[in-house]
Order: C-alpha cells, then sequence, then structure tokens
C-alpha cells in the first residue's frame, strides 16, 4: 500500500456539486483537502438535476419556509458570482379550470416568494395578458384561465460543478479521479482513508472525511470503522424527456392533471426537456435508468399541455434518471422535506460527516454547514480567499 506524500486537514468521497463546493471553501480557507471521486466530476446526481436555481416555490405548501428563503438568498448569490453559468429565466405557471392550485392560492404563494427574495433581482411577478396566451409556445388554451409569470434561474448542473471543482483546485485542493474509495478507521484524532488509484491502493490520514456521495452515501458511511449511524433514508428516482421543439418563451411550471405534482417543461440546449418524475428506487445506485411508466407519464402531461409537441410526427424521444436521497417514511415522496441532513460520528470534534440529501440551489450554503460542524476537529489555517467574492467562470 503506497503513503500520501501528506496527511490533509479534509478528505472528500464524492465529485459532485455538494463534493465539489466542500473542496473548494476548504480550500479558499487555507485548509489541505484531497477529493475522490470514483469516476468524472458530475458524474450522478449533479449532472441529471433538473438544471434549476430556484427556490422552491412549491416548497411554501409543506411549510418550508427557511429552505425557501435560504434557496433564494444562494440563487441571489450564484447570479452573483457566476453569470455565465446561473441565468434568469422567465417562468409561466398556467391556470386551467381542473388546476387544483387555485389563482389565490398561487397569487398568495408568489408574493411570499417576493417577500423572502428580499424583493431582489427577479422577485417580481404579475399576469401574461390574454392577447399573449397564443405566443406561449403552442401552450393549450382550452380551459385555460389565467397565466402567472415570475423568474427564477437555470444553470447546467455539471458545468457548474466542473467550475466549482476547477476554483478549489486552483485554491491548492487535490482531486484524485478516478479513484475509489476503499474504506477508513477512525482514531482518537483523525480518520485512516483508504482509496484506490492508477492501479494502486493508497492511504492518507485526514483530520475529517466528508461523505458527499450522494446516493452511494450510505455505502461509504457503512465501509467506516468504527460504525457509522445511517439516518433513515431513500432514493428517489427522477426522470427527465428531451424532445426537439418549443418552449422558447421560458420555463412552464405545470400541474400533473393524475396527482397535483408540479413538474418544469423547459428548453435545454435547442430542445424540450420535462420533467420531473418521484420513484422509490431500491436497485443500484449505478444501474438507475428511465422506466417505460415514467416516459408514459411525463410524455401525458406534456400532451395535456403542449400537444404539438408531444405528437410531432417522427419525434425522437431520449430520456435520463438520476437519484435523489430524500428522508424515509410513509407518503409520496413529493410531500417530503427537501432539507439536508449532515450526520456527524459525535457531537462535538467530528472525524466523519456525512450528507443525505441536499439541493443544487444550496450547495454553497451546505459547505459552509459543513465546515462550521469541522471546526473543532481541524488545525487553524489563514485563508487565502472569499468564496463569497470568488467569481465562478466556465472550466
Amino acid at each position: 500500500m503506497a503513503a500520501d506524500s501528506a496527511n490533509v486537514d479534509i478528505a472528500i468521497v464524492g465529485g459532485g456539486i455538494h463534493g465539489a463546493g466542500i473542496a473548494q471553501r476548504a480550500a479558499a480557507a487555507g485548509h489541505r483537502v484531497l477529493l475522490l471521486e470514483k469516476s468524472q466530476a458530475a458524474a450522478g446526481t449533479s449532472s441529471r438535476s433538473s438544471k434549476l436555481i430556484h427556490g422552491g416555490l412549491r416548497y411554501l405548501e409543506t411549510g418550508q419556509l427557511r429552505l425557501v428563503r435560504e434557496s433564494l438568498h444562494e440563487r441571489s448569490a450564484l447570479l452573483r458570482l457566476a453569470p455565465e453559468l446561473v441565468r434568469l429565466q422567465r417562468f409561466y405557471i398556467p391556470v386551467y379550470a381542473e388546476t387544483r392550485r387555485r389563482p389565490w392560492v398561487l397569487g398568495t404563494g408568489l408574493s411570499l416568494y417576493a417577500v423572502l427574495a428580499g424583493f431582489a433581482r427577479g422577485a417580481g411577478f404579475g399576469l401574461v395578458a390574454r392577447r399573449e396566451w397564443d405566443s406561449l409556445d403552442g401552450l393549450a388554451t382550452h380551459g385555460l384561465q389565467q397565466v402567472f409569470h415570475y423568474h427564477d434561474a437555470q444553470t447546467d448542473d455539471a458545468a457548474l460543478t466542473r467550475a466549482v471543482l476547477a476554483s478549489a483546485q486552483r485554491l491548492g485542493a487535490r482531486l484524485a479521479m478516478p479513484a475509489t474509495f476503499a474504506g477508513a478507521e477512525m482514531q482518537d484524532s483523525a480518520v485512516s482513508v483508504r482509496y484506490a488509484a492508477q492501479g494502486a491502493l493508497h492511504e492518507c490520514r485526514a483530520r475529517v472525511l466528508v461523505n458527499a456521495a450522494g446516493p452511494w452515501a450510505a455505502s461509504v458511511a457503512r465501509a467506516v470503522s468504527p460504525a457509522l449511524e445511517v439516518p433513515r433514508i431513500e432514493l428517489v428516482q427522477g426522470t427527465h424527456l428531451l424532445l426537439p421543439g418549443p418552449p422558447s418563451r421560458g420555463i412552464y411550471y405545470v400541474e400533473s392533471p393524475r396527482d397535483g405534482r408540479a413538474i418544469f417543461v423547459m428548453p435545454w440546449h435547442g430542445q424540450l426537456m420535462i420533467g420531473t418524475t418521484e420513484v422509490r428506487y431500491r436497485g443500484d445506485p449505478d444501474a438507475v435508468a428511465p422506466t417505460t411508466g415514467e416516459r408514459h407519464y411525463l410524455l401525458g402531461i406534456l400532451r395535456r399541455y403542449f400537444p404539438a409537441a408531444a405528437d410531432a410526427p417522427g419525434t425522437t424521444m431520449r430520456a435520463f434518471a438520476g437519484l435523489r436521497v430524500l428522508p424515509g417514511g410513509p407518503g409520496h415522496a413529493f410531500h417530503r422535506s427537501r432539507e439536508t441532513q449532515l450526520v456527524a460520528d459525535r457531537a462535538t470534534a467530528p472525524r466523519v460527516i456525512s450528507i443525505y440529501g441536499g439541493k443544487l440551489t444550496t450547495f454553497r450554503a451546505t459547505a459552509a454547514q459543513v465546515l462550521r460542524l469541522a471546526a473543532p476537529s481541524l488545525p487553524a489555517r489563514h485563508a487565502i480567499a472569499d468564496v463569497d467574492t470568488l467569481p465562478l467562470t466556465p472550466a
């Protein structure tokens, strides 16, 4: 077994958006950082999301105001720090006779959304005039009563992850990729981490190990000795369809006629993208794939709102699926909390911190929480940069 040339303050497992964000923030604080990724940056959920940097308007329905406020704050920060990667988009919410969320509910929600955003850039909303409905990318108008508009942001999730990781590397973080986490043993004030890379087994000593492996987080936790607590969680599969055609005016926030779930229809690299589903997943995270049922579900929603796009002759349809980590429990995943769970091996001076769940939008806030939790275990270092003023540019 080969030993690394130097010990590190923080070792991170996972090269998705959360691992990248923690590596950037820790390196900016002057810490020695090693990040392990078994494939390539953003290979998992961080390249298979809905591509949105948003406050989570629907989270208001379940009273998650703190999460919405935090998300809107982070949206504002990313619009400032990464203008080439995160852009405001106009969103449309059509209301039909059968829509469950009535206009007064949506108006109240959008008003609260603007308040929680602090009336920052893009916080305004309004109604689309009836005379403009025919210009909304072929949106079905039969039974249409009102169309609200507001703003949120869109990104290329994989490109954003690569930009954050590149920033971390410029700040001195080391990246081992591909590198397979092989296990770890906790000591009194450190963790011995083993990983395979370039045909050899390596070992390094870290003050703190951060488990940012996303859908693989439970597997990573179980490979640490002594055994770590793994909270009750579920993997939830989300599928998106890609088809030719509109929209070009913006992003449409529609309601599934079948179950009332919120669905996005949006432009994506010259195509139409619709998603997402929420289906419990119990298989190997590496084997996740769209199901026939999910394709039919999304195509049915598209046919309701954009019939010309759904039924265009000769349409070639592609699909991709990713996994989210949500708290376990009864009921539909749509209504579960989206709050990030941070689980440490002990209450003070933790040696291992595991991340379960989390949103693309709030990766910076999650990284800050992880560093605060890890602080008692880390040596004093001189900060070399401030991530709140550090621009993020395409890698």
